[in-house]
């Protein structure tokens, strides 16, 4: 038997968790299927509520069994063609789906808000965790096999462990991946809690390893806890956790590009890639294509110091160009929105935290899901009792009970939802607009359309 070591999660937690040395996560993410209770409620801040706990909630499914290779033949040949809904005119497969859960931030970055920060929306107008959940649901029925939770800065919604928790039993559905983006003022404090839920991969956004001017980019103080996560993470990485870390780094000429070697000396040692982002245009973040850094610049500076940095082989979809150097255990990319876009590969989606489909990042064309999605209960955000009533529909289809041969068993309300899906990615372009119109574009602040 292998020896056990007691890791004590971040303060405040009081509680110690036994682990064998590997870090085990497969035995971690088996917390998934015990019948452990969330207690959640809409408050006036964060609308929540509870969807897990109460005795007729939604049963969560036992662990899938792998499949030997024979197995796994025979479930490609006979796998279903990917989903209309989320395949745009490009003949482009939407997998990735991003969902904002929070428009709040403990953070005012330079590039990301205003320094006098957003209107907030009314919290009725935000999804609740039983939303939420339901399209995670819809679209992982679609196809979609990575979630992605952004904000604002979702560690800051109070029930993100339990939406974590009920959004990672979808994998027995097809989800693969749930990962998180956040700047790391509080991650480390719920770090443990979200492996066990299920957590894949955390990008942490980190514009400067200086603290002083950590300050002056996100107008805040928090660069030690920022530095605590990143030593937490990798301290489960080496006890066998299974957990991505990318270091996001959005470069500004003038402010902070003298960072950028040290965030490469940062991967001599430690397993994590820095991406380092091309400043780009958004309400409110005064963007000049002076202050933007081209990668080409960037890669001059790491070349110079570097002259044997080499080009690492990508998978079709990544937004990052890799890198890395030659006996380094990390690796760096540079993620070219402005200067060489990535629009052909893109199988990217995203939900606003107040319920629009966003087909580009750029576009400022949306449709809104949450309308739709609350059409049979007068508009009002769904509560527990409104998820109740759609689950039953779903276990007395599953009964034979009803003849409707949808995917989640909403009948009509789910071929509508489906439908406004498929029409929004149909209109997707085949590339955004260029810098100059960029530029001039209207669209929402950064921090409203979730990292």
């Amino acid at each position: 038997m292998a020896p056990l070591v007691l890791i004590r999660p971040g303060p405040p937690a009081a509680r110690w968790i036994a682990v064998s040395c590997k870090y085990n996560l497969r035995a971690s993410r088996r917390a998934l299927h015990t019948a452990r209770g969330v207690a959640t409620n809409i408050t006036a801040q964060e609308p929540v509520a509870d969807f897990l706990k109460s005795p007729g909630a939604i049963p969560i499914p036992p662990p899938v069994e792998r499949n030997e290779p024979q197995g796994r033949k025979e479930a490609i040949k006979q796998a279903k063609p990917f989903s209309d809904f989320l395949t745009d005119t490009f003949n482009r497969q939407h997998d990735y789906l991003r969902i904002s859960i929070t428009e709040r931030c403990n953070l005012r970055c330079l590039y990301c808000m205003p320094e006098e920060g957003v209107p907030l929306s009314p919290p009725s107008h935000l999804l609740t965790s039983p939303e939420i959940f339901y399209i995670a649901s819809l679209f992982v029925s679609q196809g979609v096999t990575k979630i992605r939770l952004t904000g604002g800065e979702p560690t800051v919604r109070r029930d993100i462990v339990p939406l974590m928790q009920s959004i990672g039993t979808l994998r027995s559905k097809g989800l693969r991946e749930l990962t998180l983006t956040t700047n790391g003022v509080s991650l480390h404090r719920k770090l443990d809690s979200m492996v066990e839920a299920g957590l894949t991969g955390v990008n942490l956004s980190l514009d400067t390893l200086d603290p002083f001017q950590f300050q002056i980019m996100t107008r805040r103080n928090g660069f030690d806890a920022v530095m605590k996560s990143i030593d937490r993470i990798l301290e489960m990485k080496r006890l066998g956790a299974d957990l991505k870390l990318k270091i996001n780094c959005v470069v500004m000429r003038g402010l902070n590009e003298r960072d950028i070697i040290p965030f490469i000396e940062m991967g001599r040692e430690k397993d994590v890639e820095v991406r380092f982002i091309e400043y780009m245009p958004f309400d409110g973040n005064k963007w000049s294509q002076g202050k933007m850094l081209p990668y080409e610049a960037m890669l001059n500076i790491i070349r110079a110091k570097y002259p044997d940095l080499r080009k690492v082989k990508g998978h079709k979809n990544d937004t990052s160009k890799t890198y890395e150097v030659p006996g380094f255990v990390g690796k760096l990319g540079f993620i070219t929105s402005m200067t060489h876009n990535f629009c052909g590969t893109c199988n990217r989606l995203r939900i606003t935290s107040d319920g629009n489909l966003k087909v580009c990042l750029f576009g400022n064309a949306e449709v809104s899901l949450r309308d739709l999605l609350r059409k049979d209960n007068n508009g009002q955000p769904m509560d527990q009792e409104a998820f109740d009533a759609i689950k039953q529909i779903e276990i007395d289809r599953r009964r034979g009970a009803l003849g409707d041969d949808t995917v989640l068993g909403w009948g009509e309300r789910e071929r509508e939802l489906l439908e406004v899906i498929g029409a929004a990615v149909k209109r997707k372009k085949e590339k955004h607009a260029g810098m100059g119109e960029l530029e001039n574009m209207k669209n929402r602040p950064m921090i409203l359309i979730g990292g």
